[in-house]
């Protein structure tokens, strides 16, 4: 799953599997929740706790509904967590639970439209930017009574991508960004900052044999996000909520994207002439040392090079930390669940560190969880050590609905810049007043 590519994020999400649409299994009951009404539970907390006898009780004291049942909407590429986690609450809580396929990025839609019929799951997968427009038409219920343990345990990235407008919907599970993967055998050593990538492309690069010492999709948002943000730059003020104040424009993102121009002295190609299949060959065949890109590429990558393959956290940029996009994948609860105890009790669950070793075990992943990211589990391996440890120096997607108004003026000012040489001020003047444009033909 591509973060850009799905308009997502993946910020968070799977960190070795890409996740790939698939469609809902089975008829789409909520896994015989039939009396499910078409209201939106009730948050009550602890006061609306049943009384299933054998039910163990929490630390907070809240136990499931009698009777509960519960269905979740999972990937059929982490079904295999989903399926050893249920197995456990089960046999923890007594509390039957039925698993349906669905893609992460199709189900707030597939919420919309069963959540008020009592169709949709209890309990949802979501990647954190398409939070906003599930908590705006109240599809999902607050983490209200699990708050103060989910902002203990997890990343201030994560918590933020799990919030809106303030409030804590999400129970983040796993986070995911960019790193500089590279060859071995053509770099002894990972790269420190980009002056050092510049030096050994000046070694290396060769345009008439197609030869370069890094590639990336130069064009795209999502991959350049640390030559805005480094230095100060930003898409949305107060932490991504405050459509009015774009600084996309200002003078910190303008000085990261001074380096940025500087890099066509490595990459002397036009955007156009970069895409993934293209870059991905390149990398495999030793044509290209080093390729910004995500986890979704680490299969292909690992196969490929083997113990030649390299990854570490993206070069600093004027001696700044480089700060990428993160995505988080987050379990919501469904706002107009039979069982809301029960599906905050899972979400919870699923959630602590041992649920999210086991889902790095099983698929790969990178915790959200602080002390899982410094279990010998994560520590020990190379690849997903170094997404953990640039993903601790990155900023969740915005999850505001305006997000969506970014991505095309500045994959139209960023191939400006690279291409025909725009001034860097100019081209993002023009972005950040069409995506003024467009926030206010949307309000209107």
């Amino acid at each position: 799953m591509k973060l850009k590519k799905m308009m997502v994020i993946t910020a968070a999400c799977s960190m070795a599997l890409s996740i790939t649409a698939c469609g809902a299994n089975g008829n789409g009951n909520n896994g015989g929740n039939t009396a499910a009404t078409n209201a939106p539970a009730e948050n009550t907390g602890t006061d609306n706790a049943g009384t299933n006898s054998g039910n163990a009780v929490t630390s907070e004291g809240v136990v499931p509904e009698e009777g509960a049942t519960l269905t979740v909407w999972e990937s059929k590429e982490e079904r295999a967590f989903t399926e050893a986690i249920a197995k456990q609450f089960t046999e923890k809580y007594n509390v039957p639970v039925k698993i349906e396929e669905l893609a992460p990025p199709d189900q707030v839609t597939k919420l919309t439209q069963d959540g008020p019929s009592g169709l949709a799951a209890d309990v949802v997968v979501i990647p954190h930017d398409n939070l906003g427009k599930a908590a705006s038409a109240s599809l999902l219920l607050p983490n209200d009574l699990f708050a103060e343990e989910t902002k203990t345990r997890n990343t201030e990235a994560s918590i933020i991508g799990s919030s809106y407008e303030g409030e804590l919907y999400g129970y983040p599970r796993a986070a995911e960004t960019v790193a500089l993967f590279y060859n071995k055998t053509l770099v002894k050593e990972a790269p420190k900052s980009f002056d050092d990538v510049l030096a050994f492309s000046k070694t290396f690069t060769d345009k008439s044999k197609n030869r370069y010492g890094i590639m990336w999709e130069v064009g795209n948002m999502y991959f350049n996000y640390p030559f805005i943000a480094s230095d100060g730059g930003y898409l949305f003020g107060d932490n991504g909520t405050n459509k009015d104040d774009i600084g996309l424009a200002s003078e910190g993102a303008i000085k990261g994207l001074q380096t940025f121009v500087k890099l066509k002295e490595a990459l002397p190609i036009k955007s156009g002439d970069i895409n993934p299949d293209i870059k991905r060959s390149l990398f495999i065949s030793g044509d290209v040392a080093m390729d910004i890109t995500g986890p979704w590429e680490l299969g292909a990558y690992k196969e490929a090079l083997g113990e030649s393959l390299g990854i570490a956290p993206i070069p600093t940029i004027d001696g700044k930390t480089s700060i990428t996009f993160s995505g988080i994948k987050i379990y919501g609860v469904n706002s107009y669940t039979q069982y809301p105890n029960a599906a905050k009790m899972y979400a919870d669950f699923a959630t602590t560190k041992e649920a999210q070793l086991l889902l790095n075990k099983t698929i790969g992943s990178v915790p959200t969880n602080k002390e899982a990211l410094e279990d010998p589990q994560i520590k020990s391996d190379p690849y997903v050590s170094a997404f953990a440890q640039q993903a601790t120096n990155s900023q969740p997607m915005p999850s505001i609905p305006e997000m969506g108004n970014v991505w095309s003026p500045v994959n139209a000012a960023l191939p400006e810049i690279w291409d025909n040489n725009a001034d860097p001020k100019a081209a993002m003047d023009k972005a950040v007043q069409q995506i003024k444009d467009l926030n206010n033909g949307a309000s209107q």
